[in-house]
Protein backbone atom coordinates (compact mmCIF):
# COMPACT_ATOMS: atom_id res chain seq x y z
CA UNK A 1 0.00 0.00 0.00
CA UNK A 2 1.17 3.79 -0.93
CA UNK A 3 1.08 6.47 1.34
CA UNK A 4 -0.60 7.94 -1.46
CA UNK A 5 -3.58 5.43 -1.58
CA UNK A 6 -6.34 7.24 0.04
CA UNK A 7 -8.97 4.45 -0.82
CA UNK A 8 -6.64 1.68 1.05
CA UNK A 9 -6.41 4.39 4.04
CA UNK A 10 -9.84 4.90 4.83
CA UNK A 11 -10.39 1.11 4.19
CA UNK A 12 -8.00 0.64 6.93
CA UNK A 13 -9.38 3.36 8.98
CA UNK A 14 -12.97 1.97 9.17
CA UNK A 15 -11.49 -1.43 9.82
CA UNK A 16 -9.70 0.17 13.18
CA UNK A 17 -13.00 1.97 14.40
CA UNK A 18 -15.35 -0.72 13.39
CA UNK A 19 -13.66 -3.44 15.50
CA UNK A 20 -15.32 -5.24 17.74
CA UNK A 21 -14.48 -6.05 21.52
CA UNK A 22 -10.81 -5.77 22.80
CA UNK A 23 -9.06 -8.54 22.49
CA UNK A 24 -9.00 -9.03 26.37
CA UNK A 25 -13.14 -9.09 25.94
CA UNK A 26 -13.27 -7.29 28.98
CA UNK A 27 -15.99 -3.89 29.10
CA UNK A 28 -14.39 -1.01 30.37
CA UNK A 29 -15.69 -0.33 34.36
CA UNK A 30 -19.06 1.56 34.64
CA UNK A 31 -17.22 3.80 37.28
CA UNK A 32 -14.70 4.70 35.25
CA UNK A 33 -12.92 8.32 35.69
CA UNK A 34 -14.78 8.96 39.40
CA UNK A 35 -13.64 8.01 42.64
CA UNK A 36 -14.21 5.21 44.40
CA UNK A 37 -13.27 6.28 47.90
CA UNK A 38 -16.50 6.80 50.74
CA UNK A 39 -17.14 10.20 51.23
CA UNK A 40 -16.04 10.08 54.54
CA UNK A 41 -12.63 8.80 53.54
CA UNK A 42 -12.14 11.31 50.79
CA UNK A 43 -13.12 14.15 54.01
CA UNK A 44 -10.67 12.60 56.55
CA UNK A 45 -7.96 12.66 53.93
CA UNK A 46 -9.08 16.34 53.59
CA UNK A 47 -8.81 17.04 57.18
CA UNK A 48 -5.26 15.40 57.46
CA UNK A 49 -3.36 17.41 54.63
CA UNK A 50 -5.40 20.93 55.12
CA UNK A 51 -2.86 22.63 57.67
CA UNK A 52 -0.09 25.10 56.76
CA UNK A 53 2.60 22.92 56.38
CA UNK A 54 2.55 19.51 54.96
CA UNK A 55 2.57 17.13 57.10
CA UNK A 56 4.46 13.69 56.55
CA UNK A 57 2.40 11.27 54.52
CA UNK A 58 3.13 8.33 56.48
CA UNK A 59 1.31 9.95 59.05
CA UNK A 60 -1.59 10.96 56.88
CA UNK A 61 -1.66 7.29 55.81
CA UNK A 62 -1.69 5.89 59.42
CA UNK A 63 -4.30 8.38 61.05
CA UNK A 64 -6.85 7.82 57.58
CA UNK A 65 -6.35 4.05 57.91
CA UNK A 66 -6.65 4.15 61.93
CA UNK A 67 -10.17 5.40 60.79
CA UNK A 68 -10.95 2.97 58.50
CA UNK A 69 -10.20 0.30 60.68
CA UNK A 70 -12.49 1.22 63.12
CA UNK A 71 -15.34 2.20 60.55
CA UNK A 72 -14.67 -0.72 58.49
CA UNK A 73 -13.70 1.33 55.52
CA UNK A 74 -10.98 0.27 53.23
CA UNK A 75 -8.29 2.68 53.55
CA UNK A 76 -6.61 4.40 50.63
CA UNK A 77 -3.21 3.11 49.18
CA UNK A 78 -0.39 5.33 49.23
CA UNK A 79 -0.07 6.17 45.60
CA UNK A 80 -4.26 6.66 45.79
CA UNK A 81 -3.26 9.44 48.46
CA UNK A 82 -0.21 10.87 46.49
CA UNK A 83 -3.08 11.17 42.93
CA UNK A 84 -5.74 12.75 45.00
CA UNK A 85 -3.47 15.63 46.25
CA UNK A 86 -3.92 16.77 42.54
CA UNK A 87 -7.35 17.33 43.19
CA UNK A 88 -8.29 17.66 46.69
CA UNK A 89 -10.02 21.05 47.50
CA UNK A 90 -8.08 23.44 48.46
CA UNK A 91 -9.65 26.60 51.03
CA UNK A 92 -11.37 29.05 48.64
CA UNK A 93 -10.95 32.85 49.27
CA UNK A 94 -13.71 35.67 48.02
CA UNK A 95 -11.98 38.09 45.52
CA UNK A 96 -13.94 41.32 47.41
CA UNK A 97 -11.91 40.06 50.94
CA UNK A 98 -8.51 39.93 49.75
CA UNK A 99 -5.73 42.42 49.98
CA UNK A 100 -5.66 45.24 47.23
CA UNK A 101 -2.57 43.59 45.22
CA UNK A 102 -3.98 39.86 45.25
CA UNK A 103 -7.05 41.53 43.76
CA UNK A 104 -5.27 43.45 41.32
CA UNK A 105 -3.44 40.11 40.14
CA UNK A 106 -6.86 38.50 39.91
CA UNK A 107 -7.09 41.41 37.29
CA UNK A 108 -9.82 39.56 35.26
CA UNK A 109 -12.37 37.95 37.87
CA UNK A 110 -15.35 39.68 39.43
CA UNK A 111 -15.52 41.55 42.96
CA UNK A 112 -17.99 38.51 44.30
CA UNK A 113 -15.95 35.66 43.02
CA UNK A 114 -15.11 32.57 45.17
CA UNK A 115 -11.63 31.80 43.89
CA UNK A 116 -9.85 28.12 44.94
CA UNK A 117 -6.19 29.04 47.04
CA UNK A 118 -4.26 27.51 44.39
CA UNK A 119 -5.55 29.67 41.52
CA UNK A 120 -4.91 32.92 43.50
CA UNK A 121 -1.44 31.45 44.34
CA UNK A 122 -0.91 30.74 40.51
CA UNK A 123 -2.32 34.47 39.45
CA UNK A 124 -0.03 36.02 42.45
CA UNK A 125 3.07 34.51 41.07
CA UNK A 126 2.82 34.99 37.57
CA UNK A 127 0.73 38.25 37.61
CA UNK A 128 1.64 39.89 41.27
CA UNK A 129 3.92 42.50 42.76
CA UNK A 130 5.97 41.73 45.56
CA UNK A 131 2.74 41.98 48.14
CA UNK A 132 0.89 39.53 45.99
CA UNK A 133 3.78 37.07 46.08
CA UNK A 134 4.31 37.63 49.77
CA UNK A 135 0.64 36.69 50.19
CA UNK A 136 0.58 33.90 48.23
CA UNK A 137 3.53 31.99 49.56
CA UNK A 138 1.88 32.14 52.88
CA UNK A 139 -0.77 29.97 51.48
CA UNK A 140 -1.63 26.54 52.76
CA UNK A 141 0.71 23.92 51.46
CA UNK A 142 -1.65 22.07 49.53
CA UNK A 143 -2.62 25.35 47.66
CA UNK A 144 1.39 25.68 46.58
CA UNK A 145 1.27 22.04 45.61
CA UNK A 146 -1.61 22.49 43.21
CA UNK A 147 -0.42 25.50 41.64
CA UNK A 148 2.56 24.10 41.36
CA UNK A 149 1.26 21.61 38.56
CA UNK A 150 -0.68 24.19 36.73
CA UNK A 151 0.75 24.79 33.32
CA UNK A 152 1.31 28.22 32.10
CA UNK A 153 3.59 30.11 34.33
CA UNK A 154 6.07 32.60 33.04
CA UNK A 155 9.81 31.30 33.59
CA UNK A 156 10.80 33.42 36.75
CA UNK A 157 7.36 33.34 38.30
CA UNK A 158 7.69 29.70 38.27
CA UNK A 159 11.33 30.11 39.50
CA UNK A 160 9.84 32.33 42.87
CA UNK A 161 7.10 29.22 43.50
CA UNK A 162 9.37 26.97 43.12
CA UNK A 163 12.21 28.67 45.51
CA UNK A 164 8.65 29.40 47.95
CA UNK A 165 7.90 25.30 47.62
CA UNK A 166 11.50 24.46 48.28
CA UNK A 167 12.05 26.84 51.48
CA UNK A 168 8.31 25.64 52.77
CA UNK A 169 8.72 22.07 52.15
CA UNK A 170 6.28 21.30 49.78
Amino acid sequence: MSIFDIHASQENARRRLHAGPRASGRRPRSDRGRSRLDARVLSWLVEATGGYDRPPIAEVLGQVRARCEREGLRAPSRATLYKLLATLPTPRHRLAELPAPVRHALYNLEPDSDVPAHQVAFYCFNYGDLDAISFASGLPWLALYQARRLPGYRARSRGLLDAVALVRGV
